[in-house]
């Protein structure tokens, strides 16, 4: 063997070693190595009194994979290191190098941003050093989670029982409850309209008087008015106006997630699970493809090789009028080192390519790929009109519209709500009786609360975390029974963010007693400097003792002042030890417990188990009755009565079924 390639992926490393010739091998790390140890001083890995110096432990689980890798290397001339190109992948070659016995001053590291023939063999003609800075950065990180993580959740976990704490989970919690303190705290308005159907389609609303905005508080007014309507509504100004709409920019991560989410109902971890296979490689009956450039970004950029076959492909298939312009946003803070999502080859269009991508593959590939070739199409067009109707001053308006050119709408109108609204031709000086004038009563509504989407672009716009973490976020605020996503009605579709008393009462205790570094903008600020190590601006070292310094007589206060709650007392005796029986907070629910736990370890739920629901159809594998079961995790999926027997099982919202199959014990 002459080289070798060490990839994250197992998966990735067999898209890539099919690229290579016989001269490399390629294999994978499976993730990360290694992780801060949990011993020394609280089990932190981090020795606060050296400059904070890290102690790092290989994984458990990957000792037998760090064993291979070094007589892998030992067995090679040359070694690359090629993960993922952003901080976390950094610090895994920084990792491996290290393990691996690799010189730190070679050029060994490779990135590429989408994992294509080209674009590897492009990256390996290009090495690099290690950046260390971005290693600095990305250690830095990793500490202030640990020492926040570690000492807040052991806190927690001893005063209220709470089960975990950290730098943004606790931020996304605290957004949430007083997304919810502010619906409670509302107090509904009213308000009337009236509205005249003048027939033809014509559904309008009073919106002025002599000149002036209407606005009715109550119905007494609303009356008044009524009274002094006549009978003819005179059309008195006719308005045309033309609008524009302009394409919208490609996805970067957070924006793929929350339209992953509105458009596809898809959970933000969902949504980078099926975009890690796309990135990773898909087998096309030719050989294994990258389908998607790297999906953690927060770039709009494109590459100059995919806006020019982009162009092409538009001008081709469309007409030169299709073309539009190449635009960028980036925020201040986004990471320009790679493109925006993308398809890494315009050539495999999703309906081409269909019959080798799963259901929700295909489903997110044709999203990202449409997206971004409708990023580079001309804006669509429409024609705004607008019918104001006089009854003695008051004046009655509808508003319809005419979509006169499509745009980037010809291929991205499956994800676009946009409807043609058209009003009858009318000429100034018509009159029209109204067929029917009614009030209507409304009230303010409250504050909406966060479903994922609106949660995951909150936390973007506050400065919080970085996209490729949201869905990690979202995962633990719910495992920890601290949220639940759940729908506000029987009837409604949408699923929306509920704290939960527990969540309540850990984000008060946060505000009570660490409401100086437990908050948006400290957050938003560490976000922004942990940037500017990456950028070799701060010092990593400073950053972390200023940041010490200040959460540590904190902590030191609240374990001194915060009173612990006693689980309630429900006046029941153990059946095992005689001991008193209490309700506690349990990963899936309230449950009773003896107070004398661990000694004694008696214990019943209190969360009423649902029973298996008949849906009506019978398994497609072995014919018996298919029933409607919940999950240990909440979630509702449709299986097979045949259970063990028979595996069958499918997504409760329809998608492609899955089977699953335990491993047989040896």
């Amino acid at each position: 063997m002459k080289n070798l390639v060490i990839v994250e992926s197992p998966s990735k490393s067999k898209t890539i070693e099919k690229y290579l010739g016989k001269d490399f091998k390629v294999t994978s790390s499976k993730g990360h190595i290694c992780d801060l140890a949990t011993k020394g001083k609280e089990g932190l890995g981090v020795d606060v009194e050296n400059d904070f110096n890290p102690t790092y432990e290989i994984s458990k689980d990957k000792k037998e994979v760090v064993k291979d890798l070094k007589k892998l290397v030992e067995d090679s001339d040359f070694v690359y290191l090629a993960t993922d190109p952003d901080r976390e992948g950094e610090a895994i070659s920084w990792h491996l190098a290290r393990e691996l016995g690799l010189d730190l001053n070679e050029k060994n590291r490779i990135v590429f941003n989408e994992i294509t023939k080209n674009a590897v063999l492009k990256a390996l003609e290009d090495p690099r050093t290690i950046d260390m800075s971005l290693v600095r950065s990305q250690e830095t990180r990793r500490i202030l989670d640990r020492i926040i993580g570690f000492k807040l959740s052991k806190l927690l976990k001893r005063k209220i029982g709470s089960k975990s704490a950290g730098r943004v989970q606790s931020i996304a919690l605290r957004m949430i409850c007083d997304k919810e303190a502010e619906i409670k705290a509302f107090v509904p308005v009213e308000s009337w309209t009236i509205n005249a159907d003048l027939g033809k389609k014509l559904l309008t609303e009073l919106s002025k008087y002599k000149g002036k905005k209407v606005e009715i508080s109550n119905e007494k007014e609303a009356d008044e008015i009524l009274k002094a309507l006549g009978d003819d509504f005179v059309l008195e100004e006719i308005s045309e106006k033309t609008k524009k709409r302009s394409a919208f920019l490609p996805f970067i991560t957070s924006t793929m997630q929350q339209e992953a989410s509105t458009k596809l109902g898809f959970g933000s971890k969902k949504t980078m699970m099926v975009a890690q296979t796309l990135y990773e490689g898909v087998e096309l009956g030719n050989g294994a493809q990258g389908l998607i450039t790297y999906m953690r970004t927060d770039s709009t950029r494109l590459s100059n090789e995919f806006v020019s076959a982009a162009y092409s492909k538009i001008e081709n298939e469309y007409g030169k009028e299709y073309k539009g312009f190449y635009r960028v946003k980036n925020d201040e803070s986004s990471q320009d080192a790679h493109e925006a999502i993308r398809p890494t080859s315009l050539d495999n269009e999703p309906d081409r390519i269909k019959q080798y991508l799963t259901n929700d593959q295909y489903k997110l590939y044709k999203f990202i790929y449409y997206r971004a070739l409708a990023s580079l199409m001309s804006e669509a067009r429409f024609t705004g009109i607008t019918y104001n109707f006089n009854n003695n001053d008051y004046i009655f308006t509808v508003s319809g519209q005419k979509m006169e050119f499509d745009g980037f709408l010809k291929v991205y109108g499956d994800y676009d709500s946009s409807k043609d609204s058209i009003l009858p031709k009318l000429e100034k000086g018509d009159v029209l009786k109204a067929k029917k004038i009614e009030k209507m009563q409304h009230f303010s509504e409250p504050p909406a609360r966060y479903t994922e989407a609106r949660l995951i672009k909150a936390l973007e716009e506050e400065g919080v975390g970085r996209p490729s973490t949201y869905a990690t976020i979202i995962d633990t605020i719910i495992n920890r029974n601290y949220v639940e996503l759940k729908k506000a009605s029987d009837s409604g579709k949408t699923k929306f963010f509920f704290p939960t008393e527990q969540g309540i009462l850990t984000d008060q205790k946060l505000k009570d007693y660490f409401r100086k570094v437990i908050n948006v903008k400290y957050t938003a600020e560490m976000e922004s400097e942990l940037d500017e190590i990456a950028e070799d601006k701060v010092d990593s070292i400073k950053a972390l003792r200023d940041f010490y310094d200040e959460f540590q007589p904190l902590v030191d206060s609240a374990y001194e002042k915060m009173e612990k709650l006693e689980p309630e007392k429900t006046g029941e005796v153990c059946p095992e030890c005689g001991g008193d029986v209490v309700i506690r907070n349990g990963r899936f629910g309230k449950f009773k417990s003896c107070i004398n736990y661990p000694t004694c370890k008696w214990h019943e739920s209190l969360v009423k188990k649902e029973e298996p629901e008949l849906i009506g159809r019978d398994c497609p594998e072995c014919g018996k009755p298919l029933l409607k079961r919940k999950s240990r995790y909440g979630t509702y999926f449709i299986g097979c009565s045949g259970y063990p027997k028979c595996h069958y099982i499918e997504n409760i919202e329809g998608q492609e079924p899955k089977k699953f199959y335990r491993k047989k014990k040896k």
